[in-house]
């Protein structure tokens, strides 16, 4: 008979990072630009992203706690999403490469206006838009789940998604 505790079981049956990586990387996700307006200005590319329920409208994100998104949402309690099209992978690459300039300075060149709700910064040219406020979030492994009530959302332009699949970025197509 084994010794075995509860929480030596649980380890032998988890999957190591690099078997998630490999088996999430044949799930399509949208991809988004969250970000935050205020003192802490930034924004990062994601795609850990969903809608949780519409009533009352809510939606989730997670992100890293070693990111500056993490500082940022804890510190300003809201966030905007812009939900990009095909045409932004330029934008999903600069807002995902952390060698970029952070602060307002991030910004420069980039096509965005502030939301009126919580003055996130909101890139113009995005299937929709979204601005949230934190209700609540939950710490798990090295992310948190940042659960966000919508206070404001609308669509933009109807073109193709851009999507992350098999590690890297994909074009849906558009049906409208």
């Amino acid at each position: 008979m084994s010794s075995t505790t509860a929480s030596e079981g649980a380890e032998a049956l988890r999957a190591t990072p690099a078997e998630l990586r490999e088996a999430m990387s044949r799930f399509a996700t949208g991809v988004v630009v969250l970000s935050v307006g205020g003192d802490h200005i930034h924004a990062m590319t994601a795609n850990a992203f969903s809608s949780v329920s519409l009533t009352p409208p809510t939606v989730l994100c997670c992100v890293s706690h070693s990111a500056v998104m993490h500082k940022a949402i804890t510190a300003e309690r809201r966030f905007g999403v812009s939900v990009l099209s095909a045409d932004h992978e330029g934008l999903a690459r600069h807002f995902a490469d952390r060698n970029r300039p952070l602060g307002a300075e991030q910004f420069d060149g980039v096509d965005w206006e502030p939301g009126p709700l919580t003055r996130a910064p909101l890139l113009r040219g995005a299937l929709a838009w979204l601005e949230c406020e934190l209700s609540e979030f939950h710490d798990s492994g090295d992310h948190s789940i940042f659960i966000g009530d919508v206070a404001g959302a609308s669509s933009g332009s109807t073109g193709a998604g851009l999507l992350f699949f098999g590690g890297r970025f994909e074009h849906t197509v558009s049906r409208h």
